[in-house]
């Protein structure tokens, strides 16, 4: 299945945080932060949103930092994915 986003949404990918410190303590999954860093998978068209003309700064395989609890979670075909818009995205790691 194939997902193409709306106007100024796009669709993450979560990248998992390790499970050990770098002294080596493993954690328990209450203990572990959700992810904020992201590969995107799809870019929608921009356009006009709200009535701003709205430009994509992003594209697919970007490697993102976006806000904590920003978008909504849906999974497809057992993969767990993220849809939000270009605003809840900090910074692109370059």
């Amino acid at each position: 299945m194939k997902i193409r986003p709306l106007g100024d949404r796009v669709v993450i990918k979560k990248i998992e945080v390790e499970e050990t410190t770098k002294s080596g303590i493993v954690l328990p999954g209450t203990a572990k932060e959700k992810p904020q860093e992201a590969e995107i998978v799809a870019v929608g068209p921009g356009g006009v949103v709200d009535g701003k003309e709205i430009t994509m700064e992003v594209k697919v395989g970007d490697r993102v930092l976006f806000s904590k609890y920003a978008g909504n979670e849906v999974k497809i075909d057992g993969t767990e994915y993220t849809i939000l818009r270009q605003d809840d995205i900090l910074a692109i790691i370059e």
